[in-house]
């Protein structure tokens, strides 16, 4: 394990982080690029709120669990008072999209700008101590969870009543989330949310008869029969798992952990494409024609999640069928997303696994699902090692700097 664990270090330390330190941070207007092709040159100067914070998180969290690297801190910084600036409406929601200079570009629709938001000056209040930071992600927070019910608000484009529906995405996310928050927020708050989020995602989303978790349920909880409802985002669901296993492992809950590595298992199994390897982007549970037109792509972040999820449940349990998901996982992904010419990871293969878009990020892929799996399986697996070397007397400390 120590062999997959330095081969990931390395990956995050000498070919990501260097790309995106190289070509994303805007020393002119602030914030960061994220449209950029695969050799790191900029093609579109519009800023994504969502990236924007994940940059912002990624280069904090960095800070906090790999190594106290100045630059990293003041990246993070950097792309935080860019967002503090002019990333809000007057409400207090943030936009989806803004200018090169900052201007708003698209309204506060969408609710996973906020989330993210939410962890970005979380985590840096955390390094910082900077009490500013602190009050952002606490009312960023309170706002999320009051608007669970209708994340888009009045952005909403369903006519209310007809199909009412709920979206796995946000329970999803809050599993994650709450976690970010433990340090400003009390216990009973927190758990409450860690609570309800993880019944929504074992219990209501996760249909025991298909083994898979489902993207979409009416508000009762049962299946609808429409593409929403048919919809089966493996991605999704695996990420999900490795959330709900880190919190399980918190609890001290290990049958939690063991159900959630079964789940990822089922739908790993279901996802993987027979024909050509890897995970498929979408599936129709009933095998109908999916509605997204992009259903056969093999996404880098459906991968990386995986290899997250994998190698979490064999740290976990030990399991011999995670460890074997996580070879057949990093086998297929190390030889096919890597760009070892250019640094980074392209994002989108067609089904048969070659690059196709050769793009390093754009308006959904930036700079924190590449560089968080790296460190989430570099530490899962050297922690593997370690565990199995004090087994017989002998440690050897992970040394992530």
């Amino acid at each position: 394990m120590i062999r997959y664990a330095e081969l990931y270090k390395n990956e995050l330390l000498e070919s990501v982080i260097p790309f995106w330190d190289k070509h994303s941070i805007n020393t002119k207007s602030g914030g960061y690029y994220t449209c950029l092709a695969q050799d790191g040159s900029c093609f579109d100067t519009d800023k994504f709120v969502w990236l924007q914070a994940r940059a912002v998180w990624t280069y904090a969290m960095l800070y906090e669990e790999v190594a106290q690297n100045e630059e990293w801190l003041g990246n993070a910084v950097h792309g935080a008072e860019f967002l503090k600036k002019y990333g809000r409406d007057k409400e207090g929601n943030w936009y989806f999209s803004l200018t090169e200079s900052g201007e708003p570009l698209i309204q506060p629709y969408n609710i996973f700008s906020d989330c993210f938001a939410t962890m970005a000056f979380s985590r840096l209040s955390k390094i910082t101590q900077n009490e500013e930071y602190a009050e952002i992600a606490i009312s960023t927070f309170k706002s999320i969870i009051a608007r669970q019910k209708s994340p888009k608000g009045i952005y909403e484009k369903a006519v209310s009543g007809t199909r009412p529906m709920q979206g796995f995405s946000l329970p999803m996310i809050l599993c994650n989330l709450s976690l970010e928050m433990e340090h400003l927020m009390d216990a009973s708050s927190i758990n409450e949310v860690v609570d309800e989020a993880l019944n929504q995602v074992m219990s209501r989303f996760y249909d025991e008869n298909l083994g898979l978790i489902r993207e979409h349920i009416s508000p009762d909880g049962k299946p609808i029969d429409s593409f929403e409802g048919r919809l089966i985002n493996p991605g999704h669901g695996i990420e999900a798992m490795w959330f709900v296993m880190d919190l399980a492992n918190r609890r001290g809950d290990m049958s939690l952990i063991q159900k959630a590595w079964k789940i990822s298992e089922q739908i790993m199994s279901y996802g993987w494409d027979d024909q050509y390897g890897g995970i498929l982007y979408f599936k129709d549970v009933k095998g109908f024609p999916p509605q997204q037109l992009e259903w056969d792509q093999k996404l880098w972040w459906v991968h990386l999640e995986s290899l997250v999820c994998a190698a979490k449940a064999y740290r976990y349990t030990n399991n011999a069928q995670a460890l074997k998901w996580f070879e057949k996982l990093h086998e297929y992904s190390w030889n096919r997303f890597r760009d070892p010419a250019h640094g980074e990871w392209f994002g989108y293969l067609n089904r048969e696994g070659k690059p196709l878009l050769t793009l390093k990020g754009g308006k959904w892929k930036g700079f924190f699902h590449v560089p968080r799996a790296l460190w989430q399986v570099a530490n899962s697996l050297a922690s593997v090692s370690v565990q199995a070397e004090d087994s017989v007397g002998s440690i050897n400390k992970f040394d992530a700097t």
